[in-house]
């Protein structure tokens, strides 16, 4: 059976447990995505054990004893660096990024000192604790708020002269980001949403297209992601040539300088009106979705990387890079 993710030929079969669930804001996707996953495993030939995160999970783990885990969970602590510290305690391989990566991906700020000094451009902004917000703006509006540590645009607010926050920001008023402690304030970026994925087989990382994602209303937060029908999809982005690039080279450069396995996703705004000066990266997502909806599946179809390859090459990727490192 040929690979078409560029890899050799898959011909093992594997004992692989998909991990999914958990308690995060993102354990409904994390449930789509495991059984996604094991569905396009188990038609592969491989022997799936499903495994819904719970705080037993390691006992779980150790009594199913697989080849592998596929970590398809979403969120805290799946791609926090939580889990990953204890599949390597317990010398289980997995899938994705290793614990070091995962700590800072998932940090915005610590994103940013690992990301900016080499030259990727990324908004600006500051993190204040969550009630700072009531007594005065953080920055001049608009601006956008967002949880440090958070991922699929949970928490996500933009803060304009017009919007019905108040001004300051009101204690009465609901709002996404009031479950969280310490949020990151950055100027709000007009223009469009650009995404990249990359894809590393064991044969170095390569981003694989550029997607504009459209909202049909508001802005790609998360319901805007996993609601059928409320964002469209364009892929490849109708964007100007040199801008198409640099997505990808910046996905790429993204990848390998916080360390990242398999696959990850990096998510961009761009000013239209700013040319290549208005493209900056927002964050860069280690665990990304593998529901009907996600990008990085829909990229891998327009490379020509069916869903039950791209699963196949992420596991065999993750058994070459335990076996590589004993």
């Amino acid at each position: 059976m040929g690979n078409p993710a560029g890899g050799a030929a898959v011909n093992a079969r594997h004992h692989v447990a998909v991990l999914m669930g958990g308690w995060a804001n993102e354990r409904p996707v994390s449930l789509m995505s495991g059984e996604g996953v094991a569905k396009a495993l188990e038609a592969r030939g491989h022997r799936v054990t499903r495994i819904d995160m719970d705080r037993q999970v390691a006992a779980r783990i150790a009594e199913a004893a697989p080849d592998v885990v596929f970590n398809a969970l979403h969120g805290v602590p799946g791609e926090d660096g939580t889990v990953q510290g204890m599949l390597d305690l317990m010398g289980v391989p997995y899938t994705h990024s290793g614990l070091a990566t995962s700590v800072i991906a998932i940090d915005k700020e610590l994103t940013k000192h690992a990301l900016v000094p080499h030259g990727i451009p990324m908004p600006g902004g500051r993190i204040v604790e969550s009630e700072s917000i009531y007594e005065k703006d953080p920055l001049a509006r608009p601006y956008v708020l967002k949880p440090v540590n958070e991922g699929s645009s949970v928490g996500v607010a933009i803060v304009t002269d017009e919007s019905n926050y108040g001004n300051p920001i009101r204690k009465d008023v609901k709002g996404p980001w009031q479950e969280f402690e310490r949020l990151l304030a950055e100027p709000y970026i007009r223009g469009r949403e650009l995404t990249a994925a990359v894809l590393d087989d064991g044969t170095g990382p390569r981003a694989l297209t550029v997607t504009e994602l459209v909202p049909k209303s508001g802005f790609y937060d998360f319901d805007a992601k996993y609601t059928d029908g409320m964002t469209d999809h364009i892929c490849p982005a109708q964007v100007p040539e040199r801008i198409f690039k640099l997505c990808k080279a910046y996905a790429v450069q993204a990848h390998v300088l916080l360390g990242c396995n398999g696959c990850s996703r990096t998510d961009f705004r761009w000013d239209d009106e700013q040319g290549e000066d208005g493209l900056f990266v927002l964050e860069t997502n280690t665990q990304p979705g593998m529901t009907a909806l996600s990008l990085v599946p829909e990229q891998a179809r327009h490379c020509g990387i069916s869903y039950e390859d791209l699963v196949e090459a992420l596991v065999e990727e993750a058994l070459a890079r335990a076996k590589k490192h004993g």
